[in-house]
């Protein structure tokens, strides 16, 4: 395949996809080829590649580091390909048009339309994503999701360095901002001229509407604040969520809590996430059911879940709206040292909540799951965090995507795994030390069992048997008598009678 057959197969794969029309194809053709500095053109005579968008992005882009027009560097090659994408991707105001032209007709037609377009233009890092392992395991609480993130790529030291050297910016001020919508990048900040944002308004002010760009579960979305301000957790918040599935009723909405350790990975920027997928915590049933005297219309009730979550469920946004802000006053000032909470620690707060909202039929359906970050020296990370001995597996934050039953694992563990699978085979494996007494406890219990055909099956079981365990351990309510009993005391301060 030459240049010129890689141009012609990209702004044929761009109309096929419809990013563009056949009449915008030469239109098209020339921006990229003024971006490669290609001053004239030859007409192929055959078609010059099987491959997808991605592949032909590949092959402009290493066309264009073979020629010098770009250093061969990671942000280099990301700027160039998203402003390649972006001959094909139409103005902001006119994808919003679009948006809400469709959004008239049915709210799915335009998130599907909406998604396709994110894909299409390499927004959304498809092939990236199909790297990662996926798997489900069934537990007492339903299927968790298990992921091992290997989508986001690697910068080597080259590109490290270069970024020490750039000159501090701070535009946009966060990978979140709304001023990333079109943004060339730079070192050290991600391309973003394919991008764009889908504008709303929730509680009176504007937000937007954007799709991660790699994705964790079915079109896995964020809403984000147009203003620069921290997350935070009040009575607007649950407004806000709720508004957006009854503006989106096929999708869900969550906020990661407010607090650090507790907290996801971006606490700077106010904002959401949701998407079109069933969580097993979705799933799960109601284990213990009672009534707040102030708002006797809504449903209550704790649910079996490893962490600790009440739910509600009403078809009135203002009951739903106060009786949850109610729990979160209540729950910001507790204090019950029997369960290790306590909610203040020299005036740090220390309670908080990450809440998740979801629609079905007329009903509202709201789940609070109560967080707390208090750290103690025999647990320096959080005493409701991933306890040392699971650490091997996951010791980062649980944040809202984790709460809700899906693992986000870190890649090393997919070379890792493979030497736990060769020790308990009794191969030559180079096993880390952090999971040594992980695998001689396995090796222990499966005695015998193991063989090459079912090695990966056992370990893939027995990571998300740790993964429920990490989300034991982030449960402020442990399931035993004595964390039942501490969790109904917690309730009786709602003012309640158990139904």
């Amino acid at each position: 395949m030459n240049i010129y057959q890689a141009v012609t197969e990209l702004v044929a794969r761009a109309v096929a996809v419809q990013l563009i029309t056949q009449e915008d194809s030469v239109y098209a053709r020339n921006r990229i080829l003024h971006l490669l500095k290609i001053d004239d053109f030859q007409e192929p005579e055959e078609s010059g590649s099987e491959g997808g968008i991605p592949e032909l992005l590949d092959f402009l882009v290493a066309h264009a580091c073979e020629h010098k027009l770009i250093e061969d560097v990671f942000d280099q090659r990301d700027i160039l390909s998203s402003q390649l994408m972006d001959c094909f991707i139409p103005l902001p105001s006119v994808i919003n048009e679009r948006f809400y032209a469709k959004f008239s007709r049915s709210p799915r037609e335009a998130t599907d339309y909406f998604y396709a377009l994110s894909q299409h233009s390499n927004y959304i890092q498809t092939r990236q994503i199909d790297r990662n392992i996926n798997y489900k395991a069934a537990t007492e609480y339903g299927e968790l999701d298990i992921t091992i993130n290997l989508s986001k790529p690697e910068k080597n030291p080259k590109d490290i360095a270069r970024e020490k050297l750039m000159k501090s910016s701070n535009y946009p001020r966060c990978l979140l901002c709304v001023e990333n919508e079109g943004y060339a990048g730079r070192a050290g900040h991600p391309a973003r001229a394919n991008h764009r944002l889908i504008r709303l308004r929730l509680g009176g002010e504007p937000w937007y509407f954007q799709y991660s760009p790699y994705v964790y579960y079915n079109e896995h979305c964020i809403v984000l604040a147009g203003e620069h301000r921290d997350m935070k957790i009040d009575r607007q918040t649950i407004e806000r969520l709720l508004l957006f599935v009854d503006f989106m009723p096929h999708y869900f909405v969550g906020s990661n809590a407010d607090l650090p350790i507790v907290g996801g990975s971006i606490l700077s920027h106010d904002h959401y996430q949701g998407g079109r997928y069933e969580f097993a915590m979705a799933k799960a049933t109601d284990e213990y059911r009672f009534s707040l005297r102030d708002f006797p219309l809504l449903e209550s009730a704790i649910v079996k879940w490893p962490m600790s979550v009440i739910r509600l469920r009403g078809e009135h946004m203002a009951d739903m709206v106060g009786a949850a802000d109610h729990i979160l006053a209540k729950w910001r000032a507790y204090s019950d040292m029997a369960a290790h909470i306590q909610a203040y620690t020299q005036g740090t707060p220390h309670n908080t909540i990450t809440p998740i909202a979801r629609k079905r039929g007329k009903m509202w359906e709201l789940d609070l799951v109560l967080r707390n970050n208090r750290t103690t020296e025999e647990h320096p990370m959080g005493i409701f965090h991933p306890h040392e001995d699971v650490q091997h597996i996951k010791k980062e934050n649980i944040g809202l995507i984790e709460v809700m039953g899906l693992a986000v694992l870190p890649a090393r563990l997919e070379s890792e795994l493979k030497e736990v699978e060769n020790f308990l085979l009794g191969r030559e494996q180079r096993l880390a030390e952090y999971h040594l007494a992980w695998a001689e406890e396995l090796a222990r219990r499966y005695e015998g069992t193991v063989t090459p055909d079912n090695a990966e099956a056992i370990v893939r079981r027995e990571v998300a048997a740790k993964f429920l365990r990490v989300l034991e351990d982030a449960g402020v309510f442990k399931r035993n008598e004595a964390g039942v009993a501490a969790f109904k005391r917690f309730i009786a301060t709602l003012g309640t009678e158990e139904s």
